[in-house]
């Protein structure tokens, strides 16, 4: 990540949902003098953060009564997942109404997903075009997503969402599925996907939360789609285990998980144009090639 301006740093961050990105989100403030507190809903996860250097707000967002958004915090980070059902995300809208109206954050950013555009069979999508999510698992996304623009069109708070697509990253690599020898969905067959890599996100990350980055939605990649195949091939070739068999699509809808044929089924092609040009983006692994070698464990 090319580092070219030197925008001032917020005087505080705030992370919900401080998980892998969020810990390297909070690193790159702190090492920029920020300082960083996180959401905690245990005595353990605030032992965590302290091992970090992340000062721990106790929470939890499925219960709001136990919410309270630090007054002080000026950049706030919305990371944490919606639920596993459903077609709406509560847990936005516990967050936003724990906000005090007299002390609001000088901007929000929110990791969405490019699966709210849906199924476009492999065309390319950009952030105007039309959202229509097929799964659950991407509508929820896309109620966060209007939940947070009606807030923030209402309190007149900048905002940034970031549509993003699958993240790579040491320890997040499905090494243990190319070692079992599970099956994946044949080349010929596969559609497009697309990709990020974690420490690229951070710094986008860090990037969208700084005061002089244009607010707004911006699609999230590296620019370069591939299938999952090639994906899953080129993850065996850097642990070096043989390629995982492959089937035809009819065969994957009988052996291969009703969460991952969601995946399989979805094609297009995510344009990061906005992102490089509007929030003037060097990405430190443009492509899958640059940023698998980084994974070796």
């Amino acid at each position: 990540m090319n580092e070219t301006r030197q925008a001032p740093p917020p005087p505080e961050v705030f992370i919900i949902g401080c998980g892998d990105i969020g810990h390297r989100v909070a690193e790159l403030w702190k090492q920029r003098g920020t300082r960083v507190r996180a959401l905690a809903r245990s005595e353990e996860r605030a032992a965590e953060y302290a091992q970090h250097g992340i000062d721990a707000v106790r929470g939890d967002l499925d219960a709001p009564a136990t919410l309270k958004v630090p007054a002080s915090a000026s950049v706030i980070y919305f990371f944490a997942p919606p639920p596993t059902k459903g077609t709406t995300d509560p847990r936005m809208q516990h967050f936003l109404g724990a906000i005090s109206p007299s002390a609001l954050p000088t901007r929000i950013v929110y990791i969405s997903t490019s699966g709210v555009y849906g199924d476009v069979q492999g065309a390319w999508v950009t952030e105007e075009s039309p959202t229509n999510p097929t799964t659950d698992r991407s509508r929820r996304r896309l109620d966060a997503e209007k939940k947070l623009r009606a807030w923030c069109d209402q309190h007149e708070v900048p905002y940034v969402i970031l549509r993003v697509p699958g993240i790579y990253g040491p320890g997040r690599l499905p090494i243990d599925v190319v070692k079992s020898g599970r099956p994946i969905l044949r080349e010929s067959e596969s559609g497009y996907t697309n990709r990020i890599h974690a420490d690229d996100l951070a710094a986008i990350c860090v990037r969208a939360g700084e005061a002089d980055a244009p607010p707004g939605i911006y699609n999230v990649s590296d620019g370069q789609p591939g299938t999952m195949a090639q994906y899953f091939k080129a993850v065996a070739d850097l642990v070096g285990v043989p390629h995982p068999p492959e089937v035809s699509l009819e065969e994957a809808r009988r052996v291969l998980s009703v969460e991952m044929m969601s995946y399989l089924t979805e094609s297009r092609r995510v344009n990061n144009n906005k992102m490089i040009q509007r929030l003037g983006i060097g990405l430190s692994y443009p492509a899958l090639s640059d940023g698998l070698p980084t994974c070796q464990a």
